[in-house]
């Protein structure tokens, strides 16, 4: 689906929705057949349908909002790659994905007719990644990489583990949850070709509905193989911002044999104001969190700072500090107190 006239025939739209001006620079409409088929049509408020159908929402821009919160493009270190953190980068493989996020980070790239990357990017990011050794991880991200075909995307995996064998690789993808159908045994069989160090798999599970007979599917045959799976979630107003939403996500992630990794705040991107949710209220919903959930299933809630300052954990602080006779003083999440003494070396 890639109109709002066709979607509208589908998917009766509201005021808000019809008024969204597709601009130049906007991320597109595109909203795979299967993922629409998720939506509940009658509902305007659907945390599914909020997260995926455009509203005039998008042209406000409120103050400290950029088109590139996390400062990626002063961080590009050859075409396509991005060298923030020491010891890991990102290679955009594509500026395309399976169905467009409307909460997307990435927006200033992401659908902007950019295409895969090109043997001359994919060379010269192979050749920088190899000559930073201190680089262990690197992320096929963009855009989603699934989106690519097994041989295109094979390719680039070669150009990067013949030169660096020990290359751990992410997959960041949305697919599982909006085009399971792409995930095939062949893709598997093809990926397993180049496991001299490991792929781990980023997925993106926003909400528990999103979890469904085909999704767990496609990361059975990921696991099955071998190929770790952690899940980012993002924190979105309206979608999941309500604990029992959270607490059901995450339980079902872990059954999945997916590790909730992230939990994220939403970054200050242009045009994603009505998804970010009160730091204020994101910390009560940690909080209520780590009551409920055990450890494996957990994530980490954390921001992305401006400005490319990098991920940092938030939430409650539970260490208050020493008492008078030098000790620790914590609080459990239920807010009971507790002595922590250290060892006397002596």
């Amino acid at each position: 689906m890639r109109t709002l006239e066709e979607l509208d025939r589908l998917l009766p739209l509201t005021a808000q929705e019809k008024s969204w001006i597709g601009e130049e620079c906007s991320l597109p409409l595109g909203i795979s057949r299967y993922y629409l088929g998720l939506i509940d049509p009658h509902d305007p408020q659907d945390p599914l349908r909020r997260q995926v159908v455009p509203t005039c929402h998008e042209s406000f821009e409120q103050s400290g909002e950029s088109g590139d919160p996390l400062a990626e493009v002063s961080h590009t270190m050859a075409p396509r790659l991005i060298h923030r953190y020491r010891n890991r980068a990102a290679f955009l493989v594509t500026d395309t994905c399976a169905t467009y996020c409307r909460h997307c980070f990435r927006r200033r790239f992401t659908g902007a007719s950019g295409g895969k990357a090109t043997a001359e990017e994919l060379s010269q990011a192979a050749l920088y990644v190899a000559s930073h050794l201190e680089i262990k991880e690197l992320l096929f991200t963009g855009g989603d990489p699934f989106t690519l075909s097994d041989i295109q995307l094979e390719q680039m995996i070669q150009a990067f583990r013949s030169m660096r064998p020990d290359l751990l690789i992410r997959l960041c993808t949305r697919t599982p949850a909006t085009f399971p159908e792409r995930i095939t045994p062949e893709l598997i069989i093809m990926l397993k070709r180049h496991m001299s160090a490991p792929f781990y798999l980023l997925t993106q599970f926003n909400h528990p509905r999103e979890i469904t007979p085909e999704s767990r599917a496609a990361v059975a045959l990921f696991v099955d193989a071998g190929i770790p799976a952690l899940n980012q979630t993002v924190l979105l107003r309206g979608v999941n911002d309500e604990v029992d939403t959270l607490e059901t996500l995450m339980n079902a992630l872990v059954a999945l044999r997916v590790k909730p990794y992230y939990l994220f705040q939403g970054d200050l991107v242009h045009g994603t104001a009505h998804f970010r949710v009160p730091l204020e209220k994101g910390m009560a919903l940690e909080a209520e969190l780590r009551i409920r959930l055990s450890g494996l299933a957990m994530p980490t809630y954390a921001i992305d700072l401006p400005d490319g300052g990098g991920k940092v954990p938030i939430g409650k602080r539970y260490c208050e500090g020493r008492d008078e006779q030098g000790a620790w003083i914590f609080r459990t999440p239920e807010g009971q107190r507790r002595r922590y003494p250290d060892p006397d070396l002596s």
